[in-house]
């Protein structure tokens, strides 16, 4: 089997597959994409890291690939969707450079603290000013992480070291959890006013992106210090430079941008009080040696049929047993991000209920997809088919899964119970005659939606006039409506309407369809 590696890789790892007689490893760093093209119909597996973009064309063009690895933690330069489609497995090394991303963390935390590039710089221009460069400690200070995952929890163990009080925000990270890691857990807008500190360690994804903004600055204290090694674009840059601008905050330091490379006339790049790393994060000798070493461990085990493990975008399940499953794990994948984008509180537990054909085979893959996509919405690429039940236990989430044998509402189902610590939230789903997926009850009220691209969920008093209402409104804003169910409790009760419509509703098109008479609550939510 022959094994491409188009970006430079550690020599651990290399020598990991060279060890391997069945295997035949060639190493062609820089190729351009019409060159990877043309010769990756020869290959049974693809590594890379982030230079080589996996691109759709060059997916159609692989006649042999079975894998894709990246040595690294993102997806984001490998199209899933297309891999996904020609049975490509996607694997990545999410927690390889953990550490270095952590430390990384830190270094700039200490660096905005003490005015330690400006200090240099200063000096290595003949200037000697003490004055000017003096700092602030850590000590008693408070530091905000938006994200508890590994990186999250490592940097708050770090920053505990020196001596700070940490505050937490994950809606997926169960009190217990938190307890256990001696910090605080807080709702993001507490974690916004009590920072001294605030660092994020979340995944780039439509519910993150542009998180914070011109609002959250606004509950900022006015000497809070911003970090971001996470993403670009999960801070917006343009509320950014303003709070620079009028001195709303005390500074920030950025390993990540919305554009990368970070263009030369940035407007962040003339503040003093705002330092820039080139996406560092993961730029360790260490961090490299063991993303290469994982990657490479990954792929052979693959490949040599021992196992599949942190795939994006495949569950294990053999080959036969898939062909039946594949609707069914594509329908529990949209269950769960369809109810992760409308649950209210912290997660306590999942319960979820089979019954019909899919009982004949082992359920496990569908209970992946389930928590899976209800964790999508937060975690984004951090999560997936392999990884979700981890992330789930590691946030005190119990999973249960039930395969039932008594005569349900729908006779092949996936029912999806969710209890957090605010309500208790009901959803079913089954596949229509051609094997599409449906939502076909949510809590106590029947729908007949179709899971798939922009979608409104409307919470509404049932009282005439309101269909219309929200069509002449999605009108009026050039949005065009693909589909539209309703149902209803009971007569001039409460009902529920989704709205599929074919691109994003603009926030003052959201704005106008909130004050809508009728309209209890709104969403957009994104499958």
């Amino acid at each position: 089997m022959k094994i491409l590696i188009s970006d430079k890789l550690a020599k651990e790892g290399i020598e990991i597959l060279t060890a391997v007689p069945e295997f035949q490893v060639d190493c062609k760093y820089g190729l351009k994409p019409e060159e990877l093209k043309g010769i990756i119909k020869d290959y049974d597996a693809l590594i890379v890291r982030s230079e080589t973009k996996v691109t759709a064309d060059i997916i159609q063009a692989a006649e042999k690939l079975k894998v894709i690895g990246r040595a690294g933690v993102g997806l984001d330069n490998v199209d899933l969707k297309a891999a996904t489609q020609k049975g490509i497995v996607a694997m990545n090394t999410p927690a390889g450079n953990t550490t270095s991303t952590a430390e990384h963390t830190m270094s700039l935390i200490l660096s905005l603290s003490r005015n330690i590039p400006q200090a240099c710089a200063s000096m290595k221009a003949g200037k000697w000013d003490r004055a000017k460069f003096s700092g602030v400690e850590l000590y008693g200070k408070t530091l905000g992480v938006i994200g508890f995952g590994r990186i999250g929890s490592t940097v708050a163990k770090f920053a505990k070291a020196f001596g700070m009080t940490v505050l937490a925000y994950d809606p997926y990270l169960s009190l217990e959890i938190a307890i256990q890691k001696g910090v605080e857990m807080v709702e993001l807008e507490a974690l916004l006013k009590r920072s001294d500190y605030i660092t994020v360690h979340i995944p780039k994804s439509v519910e993150t992106s542009n998180l914070i903004g011109e609002k959250e600055f606004n509950l900022m204290k006015k000497n809070v210090r911003l970090i971001n090694c996470a993403r670009g674009g999960i801070i917006d840059e343009q509320a950014l430079v303003k709070a620079l601008e009028s001195g709303r905050i005390a500074g920030c330091a950025l390993d990540v941008f919305e554009k990368e490379p970070l263009e030369a006339q940035s407007p962040l790049l003339k503040f003093d009080h705002c330092i820039s790393t080139p996406h560092l994060g993961a730029s360790t000798t260490e961090a490299q040696v063991n993303v290469a070493i994982e990657i490479a461990e990954t792929v052979r085990d693959a490949l040599l049929g021992k196992g599949i493990i942190n795939a994006a975008n495949f569950p294990s399940v053999d080959a036969e047993a898939y062909r039946v499953l594949e609707p069914y794990i594509n329908l529990a994948f949209r269950i769960g991000k369809f109810a992760g984008q409308l649950l209210h509180g912290r997660i306590n537990g999942i319960k979820i209920v089979y019954s019909g054909i899919v009982n004949n085979y082992k359920v496990a893959p569908l209970s992946l997809s389930v928590v899976n996509g209800l964790l999508k919405p937060i975690l984004g690429e951090t999560v997936n088919y392999i990884n979700a039940l981890d992330l789930a236990k590691e946030r005190a989430i119990n999973v249960q899964e039930i395969t039932s044998s008594k005569e349900e509402e729908f006779v092949n189902c996936i029912k999806v119970e969710i209890t957090t610590d605010k309500e208790t939230f009901n959803i079913w789903g089954t596949l229509s005659g051609n094997n599409k997926p449906r939502i076909v009850k949510i809590n106590d009220v029947y729908v007949e939606a179709i899971p798939d691209g922009y979608m409104l969920f409307i919470h509404n008093n049932d009282k005439p006039g309101l269909v219309g209402a929200v069509g002449t409104i999605l009108a009026e804003g050039r949005i065009n409506i693909a589909g539209i169910s309703l149902g209803r409790e009971a007569l001039n009760g409460e009902a529920v309407s989704v709205v599929n419509v074919d691109s994003v509703v603009p926030e003052e098109t959201m704005l106008r369809l909130k004050k809508t008479k009728d309209v209890l609550y709104i969403k957009l939510l994104k499958v």
